[in-house]
């Protein structure tokens, strides 16, 4: 009852003012980021012969008591986790993956885009065992009143963009923890959301050995194709002309893991943010060694530009195309958690390499729509 007294309270000052604050806008494939700072692309990494990926353990049942109480620190301070969470709410667009990965079904979730059931893309739905979260709306607004109403005791905002007064009312609801002050909003690696929502369930050891597994798997890949190991890639789409994701975006982080390298003022271009639009001088930085086109249609945007058209990466043929909205593979370049990672290698690298050979003759089959 202690607890229920200021929830209600709570909510009663939210029904006051509408009973949810709007957000930063989302890194959608078509929806300009929220501004963030950037940096240079790392190097690529030598070719190496991969071991097998080693299966990662199945998560555990629930942790001791004695594992309690955690503390995650982050950038407005520490979130202090009594005891193990049994109703987890995720405000982050992605957070629920990770959740999954570890066996846990969070009660709600935030729907980015897609509209599949609780949020939960197919990649990830094996997880569910029949769980369907419920629905916190979409990612334009914080619903605190819902929230309250669930009574989770954690909240996560991990791949988000929250600011310090939402931070403030989401923890006066249950401890709520956010990316660490050096992340970018929307920027946060999947290997750091999963292990801080390892650290958050005392799963820590579960939470390396499944980074482990994803980790093998792109050491795979880059011995598997030592053509991608420092060729120069983006990925772009035609928003308010043409958006390019930087380095420190995850899309570039997925790039860069296959061995590959932002082009050269690639970030400069984009400014203090994890993309942003090119100017029709600086068109050249996406003639790479391959493009992946998020949502393009044809003859239209990009398409239709006669100084893109005459660019070597599309005379060539080296173009990656995917439809985020209806296709699943498109979904999970935006998505890239330890759940879609492994769907991505399986499907985009065998395009990918179809597409950097540079034949023109040759077609970038998509692996499933055959």
């Amino acid at each position: 009852m202690k607890r229920l007294i200021p929830i209600l309270l709570l909510m009663s000052l939210l029904s006051a003012c509408g009973g949810s604050a709007t957000t930063a806008p989302t890194p959608a494939p078509i929806t300009a980021p929220a501004p963030t700072a950037a940096s240079a692309p790392t190097a690529a990494p030598e070719p190496t012969a991969a071991p097998e990926p080693t299966a990662a353990p199945e998560p555990t049942a629930e942790p001791a008591a004695s594992a309690y109480p955690v503390t995650i620190e982050h950038k407005y301070g520490e979130t202090v986790i009594p005891a193990y969470p049994e109703r987890i709410v995720t405000v982050g667009l992605t957070d629920h993956d990770a959740l999954l990965a570890l066996g846990v079904v969070p009660v709600a979730t935030t729907e980015w885009f897609g509209g599949y059931p609780g949020s939960v893309w197919p990649w990830a739905q094996d997880k569910l065992n029949g769980t369907i979260p419920e629905s916190l709306g979409d990612s334009s607004s914080t619903n605190f009143e819902k929230i309250a109403l669930l009574k989770p005791d954690l909240i996560l905002a991990l791949y988000a963009s929250i600011d310090e007064d939402t931070y403030n009312l989401l923890s006066q609801i249950a401890p709520t923890v956010v990316q660490p002050s050096d992340a970018i909003d929307y920027g946060m690696s999947w290997q750091d959301i999963t292990r801080t929502v390892g650290k958050a369930l005392a799963k820590e050891t579960e939470a390396e050995a499944l980074i482990a597994e994803v980790d093998a798997k792109f050491e795979q890949v880059r011995a598997e194709h030592p053509e991608f190991v420092g060729a120069t890639a983006v990925m772009a789409t035609p928003y308010e002309g043409i958006w390019v994701y930087g380095s420190q975006d995850l899309r570039g982080r997925f790039l860069q893991s296959l061995g590959m390298v932002m082009p050269e003022g690639l970030d400069e271009a984009t400014g203090a943010m994890f993309g942003g639009n090119l100017s029709a001088e600086r068109v050249d930085l996406l003639d790479t060694d391959v493009i992946i086109w998020l949502d393009v249609v044809p003859n239209e945007g990009p398409m239709a530009m006669p100084v893109y058209l005459q660019l070597p990466v599309h005379t060539e043929g080296r173009e990656v195309f995917l439809d985020s909205y209806n296709d699943p593979l498109g979904g999970a370049t935006s998505f890239v958690t330890v759940l879609s990672v492994p769907f991505l290698l399986d499907n985009l690298v065998p395009m990918l390499a179809a597409a950097i050979d540079g034949d023109p003759t040759t077609e970038v089959k998509h692996p499933l729509q055959q």
